[in-house]
C-alpha cells in the first residue's frame, strides 16, 4: 500500500540564464538535447573582425582584424569561426554562396565571453543568400528598416538545397522595421534548419511583422526562444512551409495571432512552386509543442494548414479568441488548394478571463473544421469558471471544463501545476510529444499543458526494529537559510523535530513502536513557512521477512 502527500510549490527562486543583452530569456535547447550539425564541432580557424581593424592592412588576426563583418565573410572557407568582437557595426552585410560542410561548418557571430556585437541602423543587419552549414549566433540586431535577418534561396524555388542546414542560436533582434511588415527574423525557402535560445521583440507594427516568418521552409526546429511585444506573430509558417516543429518557447504579447499555422502568400512565392497536378496547402506538418503563450489575440491560429498538431501548450489570457481557423488561400484557377483541415489539439491548457474574449474559438468560411480533433484540453475561465465551455466545433474526448487548474503562481507567471492539479495525468500520449516547456520527461499519461508535475521533494524510508531510517530527494533550489523539519505521529501526540540543517538528506527515527503505522511527514522551512512538503506511512518491524511496511 502507497499513499503520498506532496505539495510541490515552486521556489520564489527562479535561476534564469540571460543571453548577454537579452532580458528573461531561458536557453533551454541544452535542455531539450538538441542535436544540430554544430554538435561536438570546433573552428578549425578563426578569422577576427573589430571596430578597431582595418580592411585594407588587417589580416584577421587577433592582432590585426578586420574592421567589417563582410570582409571577414569574404575570406571565411570551411571550417572558419569568424569572430565578431564587442561593439557597434553600422553595416548591412550580404552573404552569398557562402558553403561550409556537414564536418567543417562555418560560424559567423560573437567572439566567446564577450558581449554580443550590435548591428544597428541598417535597412538589415544580414542577409544570406544561398548558403549552407552556416550557423549565425552570439548577435544583436537592432534599429532596421526593414528586416533584421533575412535568409533566402536567392530565387530558386525549385532547389531545396540552395540555402539548407543553417542554424541561428543566441540572437537578440528587436526594434525592427518601419511599423510594417517586417520581421525579426525572415526565412525564406530555408531547409533543414534551427532557431535557438534568441529573443525576438518590437518587429513590424500595425498588426505585421512577425518574430520568425517563414515562407516556403521546410524540416526546421524552433526551441527555447522567448518572444514578445511583436505586432502580428511570434511564429508564422506558410507558403508551402512543412513539417517544422515550435518547441518549448515562451511568447509573451505576440500580437494577432502568436502561432500562425499557415497564412496568405502570394503564389510566385510558394516553396515547392504550386502544384496543377495536386493540392496545395499553406502549411503542412506544423508541430507546436510545451510552449508558453500569455496575452496576443488569438494564441494559436491555423490558417489553411493540415495534418498539424498544437499539444502540451499552456495559453494565458488571450484577448479575442482562443484559437482561430481559418481560409485565407482559397483554390483559383489551375491551383487547388486544401481546406484547413486534420488539425488535432490536445493536452493544452487555456487559463483565460471569459470578459476579454469575442467567443472561445473563431471558425471562418471555406474550412473543413469538422475534421478537427480536440482532446484532453483543459478550459478555466479564471473570472467565472461557470463560463469555460468553449464553442468547439467537433465534439471533444476526454476534455476538462471548468476545473481550476492550480497553477503555482499565474500571477507571477509561474504555470507550473500543484499537486492537486486536475491536468496531472490527465494528458494523451501524443507521437513525439516527450518533454515538457522544462525538458522534463512527460509521464504516461502526461499531464495537460507546458509543465508535467515533478514532484520538487520526494520522501522515502526503509523500516527497521523500533526505528526508520529516512532520506530524501529535492530537486528544488534551496535557500541557504533553509531547515527541514521533520513531524511523525503514530496514535499519540504528534512530535516534531525543527531546525534540521539545509544540506540534511537522510534521518534516523528511533524509539518507535513496532507493527504500528506512523505517519512522517517532512517539510522544507524559510523561517516558520513551509515551502515544499511530502508525507509518507510506514509500519517498524523486527521481522527479517518481507512486510507492506511502507505507505505512501
Amino acid at each position: 500500500m502507497h499513499t503520498r502527500k506532496c505539495w510541490g510549490l515552486r521556489l520564489a527562486l527562479i535561476v534564469v540564464i540571460l543571453l548577454s543583452g537579452a532580458t528573461g530569456v531561458v536557453a533551454q535547447s541544452a535542455a531539450h538535447n538538441v542535436i544540430t550539425f554544430e554538435t561536438g564541432k570546433t573552428p578549425a580557424r578563426e578569422i577576427h573582425v573589430a571596430t578597431s581593424g582595418n580592411d585594407t592592412t588587417g589580416d584577421g588576426s587577433a592582432a590585426n582584424p578586420y574592421r567589417t563583418i563582410g570582409r571577414g565573410v569574404q575570406a571565411a572557407t570551411p571550417g572558419t569561426a569568424i569572430r565578431i568582437h564587442a561593439g557597434m557595426y553600422a553595416a548591412r552585410v550580404n552573404i552569398t554562396d557562402l558553403n561550409g560542410t556537414a564536418d567543417a561548418p562555418i560560424w559567423i557571430g560573437g567572439a566567446p565571453g564577450e558581449a554580443r556585437p550590435i548591428i544597428e541602423n541598417v535597412s538589415e543587419g544580414l542577409h544570406l543568400t544561398r548558403v549552407r552549414y552556416v550557423i549565425v549566433h552570439d548577435l544583436e540586431v537592432r534599429h532596421t528598416s526593414d528586416n533584421g535577418i533575412n535568409t533566402d534561396d536567392g530565387g530558386e524555388y525549385a532547389n531545396v538545397d540552395a540555402t539548407r542546414h543553417v542554424i541561428f542560436r543566441n540572437l537578440y533582434i528587436h526594434h525592427v522595421g518601419s511599423g510594417g511588415n517586417q520581421d525579426c527574423l525572415k526565412l525564406s525557402g530555408v531547409n533543414d534548419y534551427y532557431v535557438l535560445d534568441s529573443e525576438f521583440a518590437f518587429c513590424g507594427g500595425g498588426s505585421s511583422g512577425s518574430g520568425i516568418d517563414h515562407v516556403g521552409c521546410h524540416n526546421g526546429l524552433i526551441v527555447g526562444n522567448y518572444f514578445h511585444d511583436l505586432s502580428a506573430n511570434a511564429v508564422q509558417t506558410k507558403g508551402g512551409s512543412e513539417n517544422i516543429e515550435i518547441r518549448a518557447n515562451r511568447m509573451v504579447n505576440s500580437g494577432e495571432r502568436a502561432v500562425n499555422i499557415g497564412g496568405s502568400t502570394g503564389f510566385q512565392y510558394f516553396r515547392p512552386p504550386l502544384s496543377t497536378t495536386q493540392p496545395n496547402y499553406e502549411a503542412r506538418n506544423i508541430r507546436v509543442i510545451a510552449n508558453v503563450i500569455e496575452g496576443s489575440v488569438a494564441p494559436l491560429a491555423f490558417v489553411g494548414a493540415v495534418d498539424s498538431l498544437a499539444a502540451n501548450n499552456t495559453i494565458v489570457n488571450p484577448t479575442n479568441w482562443l484559437i482561430r481557423i481559418l481560409q485565407e488561400t482559397t483554390t483559383s484557377g489551375s491551383y487547388q488548394f486544401l481546406a484547413c483541415a486534420n488539425n488535432t489539439v490536445a493536452n493544452n491548457l487555456f487559463y483565460f478571463d471569459r470578459s476579454n474574449l469575442s467567443t472561445y474559438v473563431n471558425v471562418g468560411p471555406n474550412t473543413a473544421s469538422a475534421t478537427f480533433i480536440f482532446a484532453n484540453n483543459l478550459w478555466y475561465a479564471h473570472d467565472n469558471p461557470a463560463q469555460s465551455q468553449p464553442n468547439l466545433p467537433v465534439t471533444e474526448s476526454n476534455g476538462i471544463v471548468g476545473q481550476n487548474p492550480r497553477l503555482v503562481n499565474p500571477a507571477g507567471g509561474d504555470y507550473h501545476l500543484q499537486n492537486t492539479s486536475p491536468a496531472i495525468a490527465h494528458g494523451q500520449p501524443a507521437p513525439g510529444v516527450t518533454t515538457d516547456y522544462d525538458g522534463a520527461a512527460y509521464n504516461n499519461p502526461p499531464s495537460i499543458g507546458a509543465f508535467e508535475f515533478v514532484p520538487q521533494l520526494v520522501l522515502h524510508g526503509t523500516p527497521r526494529s523500533q526505528a526508520i531510517d529516512l532520506n530524501w530527494t529535492v530537486s528544488a533550489v534551496l535557500p541557504p537559510t533553509s531547515t527541514w523539519r521533520i513531524a511523525y505521529y503514530s496514535q499519540t501526540v504528534p512530535i516534531t523535530i525543527s531546525h534540521i540543517v539545509s544540506p540534511t538528506r537522510a534521518y534516523a527515527l528511533t524509539g518507535l513502536t513496532n507493527y504500528a503505522w506512523h505517519t512522517i511527514t517532512l517539510n522544507a522551512m524559510l523561517d516558520t513557512t513551509p515551502f515544499l512538503t511530502d508525507t509518507i506511512k510506514l509500519l517498524p518491524t523486527d521481522r527479517l521477512v518481507y512486510l507492506p511496511s511502507i505507505r505512501k
